[in-house]
């Protein structure tokens, strides 16, 4: 929305060429120049309240006095005359400083932002060193925030950056200003956990020490002591790009990674605080066989091979949480035509119409930042906060677009932020969801179709009829949802930019091929209203979620059909001798009955993981892998792009990179490289590896910074004599401090740090401009190739022609999972923090559907498959968790961490009363969610 036309303004006599539009100090900053700032942030535009960019603004060449004035509440206009470095403005920018620092500790060097302080580098650079205030302080009470972060709120500047985040940016209700003449405190009503499932960028957000990381806090060290390289979240199939940081051999943080189309400046606390896992006392260390007995690397080797050329036939198990190399290498072992993707079988017809559509030249898969362009949005079935929160944030300010417009009418420029809320009021850019129950972005949604998920797709359907007539007809909508429809499809054939979001988080392809609909019947009925001689129109927006870090990856590496269930069947039915299962436990994946059908005939069972689960307590053979920071890996997100996540550290044990286990490849360039060229869906993985063109002969990147201290002496009480530095032969990466650091240029860069900013906001210094592209960064490569000619319309299932209010006057329900961003995931809700903040296995349902059956909030209950009697079926039992905005003919069952047969119960469950199992002990304290009946008896919420 800002004016990328170029101007050319004076700053301190020097002329630069400038956006013009944007405010002087986004412009100061884009140019290199050094501007102290507080409240301003890239993301969350201007609000003017901390006065620390002043300069002097002159009216023309003969004005030799001039006037200060703030550089972020200014535009840049051509011909404008600015400077930084005048006296007057660098007093006034000092003096803020002081004021601002009279009630700030003198706490630096037990800070634990010292180092990477904000506020330490705009203080240096405003030149104020001296305290004249020797008088009482304003003091604070700190809160308790959860397992999170830490509060110390005597550090406060009242920049007002948390609340503005927070709140406005991020839709947290929770953290506010509040204040009483010269006391402005910023935090909760009372104690408590901050529910924002953002609420850990607070820590990078505020440019100083009120909010801190307490994981990182449990056991800290200094910024320049963390061993870091660039790397990829692993907790979602966004592809967040992360700075994972290691010391002493233990993961001790992790923050974002700026990356201009994904993440930007910001992750979820899933991606956050989700990688405790890494240093799990539990890890597997060293190969087992089926007895618990240990083997030696070599002859663990020995055996997989045995196990694959075995004469009875080996199948392989790939993984969604493993990287490319890593699933190649297996399926080199076994061959294309025995390696089976690791997911259940409705993710894999979820994921292999996802990848059909995402080469639909209809279709345009957008990034992070397209999404939050978007001007009317529709979700259809998807609960993305808790599948992809990165996602939702970005969704979170797509409805501000309507503002954007609305500011652009009034010439009020877009980063005013006060004016263009003030403006604003309550309009908003369309948001529909289609859900079966309430989400976190309800807040936000003009209009939300809630019901079962067949019911979900029929609106689907009936959307792409209403829209363009050539559509297939689904059962009718009628009633009120009939006029939803019609106002739906008038918004999204309005808007410039609209957008169709959908995913596998629900495992139902119909809800896929119903989104699929809609976004084609726009683009043909765009282009039916544009006539022939016109231009074709543009693809439209279809985001289409993965589950998994590398879903996409894995589906792009299995051949049609091999689907998990197969594989089982392969086992059972003995067509198959020997299983070797890569980095995945099949009971969260198939029915138990299946899986333990397969795995009692199989003749051998290998499975390769680094934490021990119930695959792993039946395998002949347990090898331990390496964890995402301890290896190199490249893992292809939602829209088909790869990205390269380099190894963090080293791991001591005796656990491998999965890859190496096979034997196939002698390093993991090899292994990518043999991926290109033997699938063809990946020919350009091979981009992914970095230009080091410019790395002098023999010179690498260092993961450890110039400031590491105790190299000498970390391992003194093994040694006296400093070891040799670990080799990294295969990257170009070096385990020291020794290398070129990067300075200017992004090709390989994990921290940032400029002369005079060791703060995140380091970041402006490594931009081709503000929120730009990172100067010769490496954004992943987009693989998936667009078809020559766009597909057809899917017909209606005879499936969806099921009748509503089976629930309700039925006696069984549809049942779909309940994704939850705090234990829904595998590895991350093994992570401590993470495990604090997780609620109990549940089951939501309606309020209705808990009085037919007698429910109150928390009880069990137990669901079972549809004539499940006499022992014969699936039957799970799980908490009540009565939802005031839930479909009554569905419900949704939370597996949390508990080993409960959801994909034995079929797509329809009884459910009854039961006793709450002394087991499920956390309860639902930690969920959190809008609609959760307080009073099931009144039906009040």
């Amino acid at each position: 929305m800002t004016d990328k036309t170029k101007v050319e303004i004076l700053i301190d006599g020097v002329a630069y060429q400038v956006n013009a539009g944007n405010n002087l100090l986004q412009e100061c900053l884009s140019q290199g120049l050094d501007l102290p700032y507080f409240c301003w942030h890239p993301c969350m535009g201007s609000v003017g309240a901390c006065r620390q960019c002043a300069v002097k603004q002159y009216r023309g060449e003969d004005d030799q006095d001039g006037l200060l004035t703030m550089a972020c509440m200014t535009p840049a206009q051509a011909g404008a005359r600015i400077s930084i470095e005048d006296p007057e403005a660098k007093a006034f920018r000092a003096g803020v400083i002081e004021s601002l620092m009279i009630s700030h500790p003198h706490d630096c060097p037990v800070c634990e932002e010292g180092g990477e302080c904000h506020l330490q580098d705009m203080t240096l650079m405003s030149g104020h060193n001296y305290r004249r205030y020797d008088k009482k302080k304003v003091t604070h009470r700190n809160q308790y925030l959860g397992p999170f972060i830490n509060h110390e709120m005597n550090r406060c500047i009242t920049c007002y950056r948390c609340v503005r985040f927070y709140g406005e940016y991020a839709g947290g209700t929770d953290l506010s200003a509040q204040a009483a003449h010269h006391h402005t405190y910023f935090g909760r009503h009372r104690d408590g956990v901050l529910e924002s499932e953002f609420s850990g960028n607070l820590v990078e957000v505020c440019p100083t020490g009120v909010f801190t990381d307490k994981v990182f806090s449990e056991n800290y060290t200094r910024k320049w002591d963390l061993q870091t390289a660039p790397s990829v979240c692993a907790g979602c199939g966004v592809g967040c790009n992360i700075a994972p940081g290691e010391r002493y051999g233990e993961l001790r943080r992790v923050v974002n990674r700026y990356h201009s189309e994904l993440n930007g400046y910001f992750i979820c606390d899933r991606g956050r605080f989700g990688s405790g896992y890494v240093n799990d006392p539990r890890r597997l260390k060293t190969p087992l066989d089926g007895e618990g007995n240990a083997l030696e690397v070599d002859a663990a080797k020995n055996r997989l091979r045995e196990i694959a050329a075995d004469g009875g036939g080996a199948i392989a198990i790939g993984s969604p949480r493993a990287g490319v190399e890593a699933n190649f290498a297996l399926r080199q072992l076994v061959g294309g035509e025995n390696f089976y993707a690791g997911c259940s079988d409705a993710e894999y017809a979820c994921l292999a119409e996802m990848v059909a559509l995402a080469q639909d030249p209809a279709f345009h898969n957008p990034s992070i930042r397209e999404i939050e362009r978007a001007d009317c949005v529709l979700v259809l079935g998807e609960d993305v906060t808790n599948t992809a929160p990165r996602i939702a944030l970005a969704l979170r300010q797509s409805v501000r677009n309507r503002a954007f417009e609305l500011a652009e009418a009034a010439r009020i420029p877009p980063w005013q932020d006060a004016a263009v809320r003030e403006l604003a009021q309550h309009e908003r850019s369309p948001l529909f969801i289609f859900a079966s129950g309430a989400t976190r972005l309800d807040d936000v949604a003009e209009q939300r179709i809630i019901d079962a998920p067949s019911g979900l797709a029929r609106g689907a359907f009936a959307l792409a009829r209403r829209i363009h007539d050539a559509a297939p007809a689904g059962a009718e909508a009628g009633g009120e949802l009939e006029s939803s429809l019609e106002s739906m499809a008038e918004a999204l054939l309005a808007a410039k930019r609209p957008l169709i979001v959908a995913g596998a988080g629900g495992g139902d392809a119909d809800l896929i091929r119903g989104a699929a609909n809609i976004a084609r019947a726009l683009f043909l009925e765009r282009g039916k209203r544009q006539g022939d001689g016109e231009a074709k129109p543009e693809p439209v927006d279809l985001c289409l979620l993965a589950p998994e870090v590398n879903s996409v990856g894995l589906q792009l590496l299995t051949r049609p059909g091999n689907r998990l269930g197969e594989a089982l069947r392969k086992l059972a039915s003995g067509e198959a001798a020997n299983l070797i299962v890569l980095e995945n436990d099949l009971y969260r994946r198939a029915p138990h009955a299946e899986v333990d059908g397969a795995l009692a005939v199989a003749k051998q069972t290998a499975a390769l993981d680094l934490l021990p689960n119930r695959t792993t307590a039946k395998a002949d053979l347990v090898l331990p892998v390496t964890a995402f920071s301890e290896q190199q890996s490249t893992w292809i997100n939602y829209e088909g792009r790869a990205q390269l996540a380099w190894q963090v550290h080293r791991n001591h044990s005796a656990a491998r990179p999965a890859w190496q286990w096979t034997g196939e490849f002698q390093t993991v360039r090899q292994a990518l490289l043999s991926c290109a060229g033997a699938v063809p869906a990946l020919a350009r993985l091979g981009e992914v590896l970095p230009d080091t063109s410019q790395l002098p002969a023999g010179a690498k990147v260092p993961r450890q910074s110039e400031r590491y201290s105790g190299r000498t002496a970390m391992k003194a009480n093994l040694n006296v004599h400093e070891p040799k530095q670990a080799q990294d032969p295969e990257s170009a990466l070096a385990f020291s401090m020794e290398g070129v650091p990067p300075r200017r240029d992004a090709t390989i860069l994990a921290s940032s740090w400029a002369p005079q900013w060791n703060s995140n906001q380091s970041i402006s210094k490594f931009q081709d401009e503000i929120n730009g592209p990172l100067r010769q960064g490496h954004a992943g490569v987009l693989l998936l190739e667009k078809c020559a000619a766009s597909g057809a319309y899917h017909p209606a299932p005879d499936s969806l022609e099921v009748n509503a209010g089976e629930g309700l006057n039925g006696e069984s329900l549809e049942l779909l999972p309940a994704a939850q961003i705090f234990g829904s995931e595998e590895l991350s809700s093994r992570s401590p923090a993470i495990r604090e903040r997780m609620s109990e296995a549940y089951v939501a349902l309606a309020p209705e559907t808990a009085r037919k059956h007698g429910l109150r909030q928390g009880q069990g209950v137990t669901l079972s498959t549809l004539g499940a009697s006499g022992g014969n079926g699936v039957s799970v039992t799980a908490l009540a968790c009565i939802r005031g905005e839930m479909s009554p003919d569905a419900a949704a069952l939370h597996s949390s961490d508990r080993e409960l047969d959801f994909h034995g119960l079929g797509g329809r469950v009884s459910l009854a009363a039961a006793e709450t199992p002394a087991s499920l002990d956390r309860g639902l304290g930690q969920l959190i969610v809008a609609d959760l009946v307080r009073d099931e008896a009144a039906g009040e919420s």
